[in-house]
């Protein structure tokens, strides 16, 4: 193993194997298509896409705060335990160089000679993930231990499903923790796609980010799709069409910005609600500006004091977009970020968007903890990046045109929480 990935997990907790790292769902994913996959408490990966990741190395320093702290990048290979379970395994790269941007990811990985064995074992699996309710759990050696399964007709119900709610049952009983539908569908599919290309392919690059809920006990998460055009400037006259359809058909042509994916917790009655990005396809104006409401909502209160420091944020952020010239962020995304059930004693400062020192968490009689990040940069394109063929001038006008809507909206909560 690399002196830089065992750095990395040293610093991250997570222990250091010898062959190793087994990636778990990412549980609190709540939007995108892509796998996103857990690597240890405050590192996440995903699939490389040579654009995204050129986007990570060339960031410009006032966007960092942001955007995720971008960690590097591993080799993932797709293997069959000794009890016939499908996983996931991190390993680091061959070369240290990491200069791959303008490579086709899967270029220079050659297959494993062992051919793996494909059991009768249900490939779709999740980990028992207790991180947010306890945060000294130790990491059981055996996957059994940790796996638990889902009835198949459950979970295709859930995936259907737009709306849902979830228990989380705590005490001394074994925990009832819920996994986001969203993540597991997205796990599923990845692991599906992986399956099928084996014979020819089992080595991919996936890149490492800063976990942005793993400060959080109960993280809610809204995923937010901005701008006017989700299409990037290679697509497809099918992809375009498809994408400008979906702009028009839901609140992203009129306002800029629509609801991708939700999950929030209602302290009330101890359930998390999860909202996909189907149901935020279909929201009207009205519907929209409902949902924003049901996100800071916990169910006994409109959570007003996080208001501000998300207004802050996204203010500052537009600054930041203001100033940044030919950049297009086409289908990136907006995250919201909170914790539904914040502790009610003082905790230690944690780092937040490149920022140390902020006396963060300390409950909701002080200043809440809240993060505003951009994430999903696989579309997004400036003159910097050279082989690209438009280059646009100015600034991305329908990213800010739908950050100055969402500014607005959150101020009318704002201003209705205080009447």
């Amino acid at each position: 193993m690399s002196p830089a990935l065992e750095a990395l997990m040293q610093a991250d907790g997570t222990p250091y194997p010898p062959k190793g790292v087994m990636l778990e769902p990412f549980v609190h994913q709540v939007g995108g298509h892509s796998c996103v996959l857990r690597f240890g408490e405050q590192t996440i990966c995903k699939p490389l896409i040579p654009r995204e990741h050129q986007f990570y190395k060339s960031l410009p320093p006032e966007m960092r705060k942001f955007t995720p702290q971008y960690k590097g990048v591993v080799s993932v290979s797709f293997e069959e335990d000794e009890e016939g379970n499908l996983c996931l395994i991190a390993y680091p790269l061959h070369s240290e160089s990491g200069d791959i941007e303008n490579k086709d990811p899967s270029s220079d990985c050659e297959p494993k000679t062992k051919m793996l064995k494909w059991s009768n074992k249900k490939q779709a699996t999740l980990l028992l993930d207790n991180d947010n309710y306890s945060k000294d759990r130790t990491r059981h050696t055996r996957k059994e231990d940790k796996i638990l399964s889902y009835n198949r007709d459950d979970v295709q119900q859930q995936q259907q499903a737009e709306v849902l709610y979830f228990s989380l049952e705590k005490g001394n009983v074994v925990p009832q923790i819920k996994h986001n539908p969203w993540s597991l569908k997205c796990h599923q599919q990845h692991l599906q796609r992986m399956k099928e290309n084996a014979k020819h392919r089992n080595q991919y690059k996936f890149i490492l980010l800063e976990n942005l809920t793993w400060c959080y006990r109960v993280p809610c998460v809204l995923d937010l799709k901005m701008g006017t055009r989700q299409h990037g400037d290679d697509a497809s006259e099918e992809k375009k069409a498809n994408q400008i359809r979906k702009c028009q058909q839901s609140t992203s042509a009129s306002i800029g910005v629509r609801l991708c994916g939700m999950q929030v917790y209602q302290s009330d009655s101890g359930q998390l609600m999860f909202m996909n990005k189907y149901h935020g396809r279909k929201l009207t104006l009205a519907g929209f500006k409902e949902a924003l409401y049901q996100f800071f909502h916990n169910g006994r209160r409109l959570r007003r004091e996080l208001l501000s420091p998300v207004l802050r944020r996204l203010r500052e952020m537009q600054a930041a977009l203001e100033a940044c010239e030919s950049y297009r962020f086409y289908s990136s995304s907006l995250l919201i970020i909170y914790d539904g059930d914040p502790p009610r004693t003082p905790t230690r400062p944690r780092h937040r968007g490149g920022e140390e020192g902020d006396e963060d968490d300390v409950g909701e009689a002080s200043s809440p903890e809240v993060d505003v990040r951009m994430i999903d940069f696989a579309h997004t394109t400036c003159r910097h990046y050279g082989e690209d063929s438009v280059v646009h001038e100015g600034q991305d006008s329908g990213f800010i045109f739908g950050l100055q809507n969402l500014i607005t909206i959150i101020s009318q909560l704002e201003d209705h929480s205080t009447e």
